[in-house]
């Protein structure tokens, strides 16, 4: 799901969906003549965590939402830093070990904005985009909040 609401910048890309992520569709979405740099981050669904053996994870979340707050955090990235274009991906549904449940990508003339840019989007979104995940391990299954989840975005600036 990535229908864009009529205001929304075309130089932006925010998705959720249930298929596989691709990092060359995110790659060809934000590279830009004017871009010197493009930053890209992948996070994968590893097999271990807290010493249990993961088997998979399981995400859901309410996707109006989560659009909306990733095209929010699109818009606080260009307010703070100069970046050209700006792809937001995640799943939604079962996501094995190896497989990517979320990809951002950020261009931008110049490495440090990309850089910046890109650490800061993950660490807003794991802390308040609406999605949800469920760990299956061995021996059970629980789901699991990230201890940085809040509601309210914390704005650039604010970040060391």
């Amino acid at each position: 799901m990535s229908a864009a609401p009529a205001d929304a910048d075309a130089r932006d890309h925010v998705e959720i969906t249930g298929s596989a992520l691709s990092l060359d569709a995110a790659y060809e979405f934000v590279r830009s003549p004017r871009a010197g740099a493009v930053v890209t981050f992948v996070g994968t669904t590893r097999d271990e965590f807290q010493g249990k053996r993961v088997d998979r994870l399981e995400y859901e979340c309410y996707a109006p939402m989560a659009l909306k707050k990733m095209r929010e955090l699109c818009g606080l990235m260009r307010g703070r830093w100069e970046v050209e274009n700006i792809h937001i991906a995640h799943r939604t549904g079962i996501v094995a070990v190896g497989e990517s449940s979320v990809i951002i990508a950020v261009s931008s003339a110049h490495r440090v904005a990309s850089l910046e840019a890109t650490r800061w989007c993950i660490d807003e979104l794991k802390a308040t985009v609406p999605i949800w995940k469920k760990e299956f391990f061995q021996g059970g299954e629980v789901w699991r909040e990230n201890e940085t989840q809040r509601r309210e975005i914390r704005p650039p600036e604010a970040v060391g």
